[in-house]
């Protein structure tokens, strides 16, 4: 069962990865930073076209970065991730899929940073965050049972702000 989740978790996901995002490296080549985030904004604006073409019709565009995850789809929005519909237009989209849009299996080190992460989370207040499988996003609010409580997204919203570097070492950043 999907629950929809308040927009302050969209927010506060969003606030995360752009953290994240600012030092990330933009890709290899020799275009320059700006050409590549062009050129990453616009292949995320295909994907969404293609998601909504498809049969996902609230699909999002992506933020001027072009900048977007599975995790701020699946709790940022009223979308149902796990629905057949979803599940088709992914794979009808695979080849406009953005680099990093469904996650991908982290590192060792990667992982480590994650567990830390985690565990930052839950020393700051949020005592029911789950430690991330290795393949699976950091951020799943379906998972937190405190997110549904009075005040349980402002308490996740501030640990995460102070755990926000363990999330850049573990690879969120794209």
């Amino acid at each position: 069962m999907s629950r929809t989740p308040s927009p302050l978790v969209a927010l506060a996901i969003v606030a995360l990865l752009s953290a994240g995002c600012s030092n990330a490296p933009a890709g290899s080549g020799a275009t320059s930073n700006g050409d590549n985030a062009s050129a990453a904004r616009e292949q995320a604006v295909k994907f969404a076209q293609c998601m909504r073409t498809n049969g996902v019709r609230e699909f999002p565009d992506p933020d001027a970065s072009g900048t977007f995850t599975i995790e701020t789809i699946a709790n940022g929005t009223s979308i149902d991730t796990n629905s057949p519909a979803f599940q088709q237009a992914i794979t009808g989209c695979k080849n406009l899929e953005p680099a990093g849009f469904t996650g991908a299996t982290r590192t060792p080190e990667q992982q480590q940073a994650a567990l830390k992460f985690a565990q930052c989370i839950r020393d700051n207040g949020v005592k029911d965050f789950p430690d991330p499988a290795i393949d699976e996003p950091m951020i799943d609010t379906n998972r937190i049972p405190s997110t549904d409580t009075p005040g349980g997204m402002t308490i996740l919203h501030a640990a995460m702000q102070k755990c926000g570097t363990f999330a850049r070492d573990a690879g969120v950043h794209q």
